[in-house]
């Protein structure tokens, strides 16, 4: 089995979700890079966070741009040459898997807000079944990052026989009240939109809630230092400016206005606001009644657990308690505290500081200046 793009596995039957309600027969989109060996013990699963699809890297069969180009592919850290890597589309995403933007076969009509309450917990759940039909019993590791650390977290609780390492980057064990709070308020941007009619809108639907939402998340996503570095109090030129009153005069307003702007029509808002509530929802002391008995069911026999010192959204301290947590039962766990400036997106910009990281984790050898060493 070698490299392909876009590939899309039905899970045939009903999907039982884990707080209630099933899908019929739903469709996971995922993409792979590199060859299955003959011991078929090569497989990295790759969890993506909220808004991005299963297109992790450009390939053969697909030359564009994926959203984590640097760090995947031949002689990169997560070397394709020697791994399998399977990337999959969050289950309630919009790139492809079933969420609520899709046909329901029973009905007939789209999902919308009929679809089922979504969770990390079934996110790994169809991921792991999509494993299973490639015929893949053992994982080299699992990987995310953000709400795909979340997934491949608790997927090592869930399956503990199948990965034998775990790499969660900027993630947590449980939402935090301040990032629930503020997911919240992303979806009341949304929800209060007019034109979201309770989840039964048409074409792209609530614009101005989700280029709000979007500006908020850009908020969280980045820091406050690298605003103040990047931006500044510098003003857009005059003939930039709209005119308004009110309209955008400060640079950091612009780069605001231009995420916000670029992210319409691109992602469906039911999708996203299933998605966020996912996050919210997740707490590894579901599985066994604490956070301390929830990682002790990892299967994972080494970890390596990355966060970053300026991230407001998923905070060191977070990443730490993961750490703390499962270094126990001889399990080998690195933990890595970073220094990057651009807060909880710097494992998306900041590759050379996240590059060397990686490597040491799967052992790959690059020409990189500046390797880190465990904090």
């Amino acid at each position: 089995m070698s490299t392909s793009a876009r590939q899309r596995f039905t899970i045939e039957g009903d999907f039982v979700m884990e707080h209630g309600g099933t899908l019929k027969d739903p469709v996971i989109a995922y993409e792979t890079w590199g060859t299955l060996n003959f011991q078929r013990d090569n497989a990295v699963l790759l969890f993506t966070g909220l808004s991005p699809s299963a297109h992790a890297a450009s390939s053969s069969k697909d030359s564009t741009t994926g959203w984590w180009e640097q760090m995947l592919g031949p002689r990169r850290p997560i070397d394709t040459t020697k791994y399998f890597v399977i990337c999959v589309n969050s289950l309630g995403s919009c790139f492809g898997s079933t969420g609520p933007a899709s046909i329901d076969p029973v009905t007939g009509e789209q999902y919308r807000t009929a679809f089922p309450v979504l969770t990390i917990e079934d996110i790994a759940t169809s991921a792991q079944r999509l494993v299973e039909s490639l015929d893949i019993t053992h994982l080299h590791a699992v990987v995310g990052a953000s709400m795909g650390g979340m997934t491949a977290l608790v997927h090592t609780i869930l399956f503990p026989g199948v990965a034998e390492g775990l790499v969660s980057i900027s993630s947590a064990a449980r939402a935090l009240p301040y990032s629930i709070a503020l997911r919240s308020l992303q979806r009341e941007m949304i929800r209060s939109d007019p034109d979201w009619q309770g989840g039964n809108y048409e074409g792209h639907g609530p614009v101005t809630g989700m280029r709000l939402a979007r500006k908020l998340g850009m908020m969280t996503y980045r820091s406050a230092t690298e605003f103040a570095q990047r931006f500044g109090r510098e003003r857009v030129p005059e003939e930039r400016q709209s005119g308004d009153l009110f309209g955008v005069e400060f640079e950091v307003e612009s780069y605001l206005e231009a995420h916000a702007n670029k992210f319409i029509g691109t992602f469906d808002a039911n999708c996203y606001l299933y998605l966020s509530r996912a996050m919210d929802l997740f707490d590894v002391a579901d599985h066994g009644g604490s956070l301390a008995h929830g990682l002790a069911r990892v299967g994972a026999r080494r970890a390596l657990i990355v966060g970053v010192e300026t991230d407001a959204l998923f905070p060191l301290v977070q990443q730490r308690e993961i750490a703390d947590g499962l270094r126990r039962d001889d399990r080998e766990v690195d933990f890595r505290a970073l220094p990057s400036i651009q807060g909880h997106d710097s494992f998306l910009v900041d590759m050379d500081r996240f590059r060397p990281v990686l490597c040491d984790f799967f052992n790959c050898t690059m020409n990189q200046p500046g390797r880190l060493r465990s904090v």
